[in-house]
């Protein structure tokens, strides 16, 4: 698994303060940022969950994992 290096929710690096708002918000909605790369992520959220996909690192889901990693 690869460090996180910015925030899924602000897109802010995660040195940057707390987060602790942000990691609140993330368990009731998809990541916007990727973790990776600080790209606004394609989100698409439906009855059966979500799923968020960066350009550069994937696709992620709210069944917990990454579709897949390019």
């Amino acid at each position: 698994m690869a460090t996180v290096l910015y925030c899924g929710h602000c897109g802010r690096d995660t040195t940057e303060g707390r987060h602790d708002t942000c990691r609140q918000a993330l368990t009731l909605e998809p990541p916007r940022y990727c973790d990776q790369c600080r790209r606004r992520m394609i989100v698409q959220v439906h009855p059966m969950g979500w799923t968020a996909r960066c350009s550069a690192h994937g696709e992620l889901n709210s069944a917990g994992g990454p579709e897949f990693a390019l």
